[in-house]
């Protein structure tokens, strides 16, 4: 690699890949250095690197300093020797002899390349961490680049970065392929020895939560709070809200005129079922809404360790109350963060065969 093609490279890399040139020239030019250092068994200070980007010059200086007497010939050079470079050399100066390429040999060519490519993965790494750290807790859109069909990860390209959506981030049932676009939510973005990691998923309570705020006005503008989230991705999502303004119905605002605002989110989800529910203070109203869309009695709430309640449905509202597989139960006690006891108005069925036992 000649002087003209560092450059270019370098050019290039900056063209293509928008990695700061000046960031990659100072690597090499500290390479070299080292490289530099290790033939002439010089200190660093006593070697200057010049790059000039404007001109393709490449040049590296070994800087002596001006002494009566050497005790190190390496960084120091006579009086005597020096004025026959420069008459006007006195001690105390720096002689700056230009070295030619093959002087400091092929490991410093070699070096440079590596630091070019060693810089590039680096550059590539932070802009990662900072682009995706800056979309932390958000939406991206992502492109399905690969589908690994025996782990069961998918790859994803979000604008020049690679993410992967691990099996357990997937919601059940959805089957994405090459080329797909999908909306994912960033969870949390880490930095390993390996570089940035970004952990995304599409199961996570937070995707649902950004998409009300990206559809919903008055959830973006804070006038609608999302007090509470409860989600079995793919299925069901139950969703708390309240309202900041007494003139503004929360689950209205959620809902939209006709479904239309959370059936775009239904849609993007795939069809998973969204219940959005009016938060309360109030513990036992709380967990009556929560339990929609079953129609609730009563719902008392019980005494001792633990935050316990028992709810009372009509009998024809049980199965809807504990949902399909106790879904909705489950989804309404994580939200509400009670045990919920859920029984039928004419009584605990089986209960006194338990009672028995």
């Amino acid at each position: 690699m000649n002087n003209e093609e560092l450059f270019a490279a370098l050019e290039l890399l900056e063209k293509e890949r928008g990695i700061s040139a000046d960031y990659l020239l100072e690597k090499v030019k500290n390479a070299v250095a080292i490289a530099v250092k290790k033939d002439y068994e010089v200190e660093e200070e006593n070697i200057s690197v010049v790059m000039d980007p404007d001109t393709a010059t490449f040049e590296v200086k070994l800087l002596q300093d001006v002494v009566d007497e050497v005790e190190d010939p390496h960084s120091q050079i006579s009086l005597e020797d020096a004025k026959k470079l420069k008459k006007k050399y006195k001690v105390g100066d720096q002689v700056e002899t230009v070295l030619q390429t093959k002087d400091f040999g092929r490991i410093a060519a070699q070096t440079a390349k590596h630091v070019i490519r060693q810089g590039i993965r680096e550059a590539e790494r932070s802009q990662m961490y900072t682009e995706m750290q800056s979309k932390n807790n958000e939406i991206v859109t992502g492109v399905v680049t690969r589908v690994d069909h025996a782990r069961g990860n998918i790859a994803l390209e979000i604008g020049k970065n690679e993410a992967i959506l691990p099996r357990n981030e997937q919601v059940p049932g959805e089957e994405l392929r090459e080329g797909d676009r999908v909306k994912v939510y960033v969870v949390d973005v880490a930095v390993t020895e390996r570089g940035p990691r970004v952990m995304i998923s599409r199961t996570h309570p937070g995707l649902v939560k950004r998409m009300f705020e990206m559809e919903v006005p008055e959830v973006y503008d804070g006038t609608v709070e999302i007090r509470a989230i409860a989600r079995e991705a793919g299925a069901r999502t139950k969703i708390a809200v309240s309202s900041k303004d007494p003139d503004v119905d929360p689950r209205g605002a959620c809902i939209g005129a006709h479904g239309s605002r959370v059936a775009e989110i239904v849609e993007e989800l795939g069809g998973e079922k969204i219940d959005v529910v009016l938060y309360s203070d109030d513990p036992a109203e709380f967990i009556a809404a929560a339990l929609s869309p079953a129609t609730v009695v009563s719902v008392e709430i019980l005494e001792g360790e633990g935050k316990s309640a028992r709810a009372t449905v009509p009998d024809n509202q049980l199965s809807l109350a504990i949902g399909n597989k106790g879904q909705n139960a489950r989804l309404c006690a994580r939200l509400t963060g009670y045990n919920i006891d859920i029984r039928p108005e004419s009584g605990y069925f089986g209960e006194e065969e338990a009672a028995a036992e």
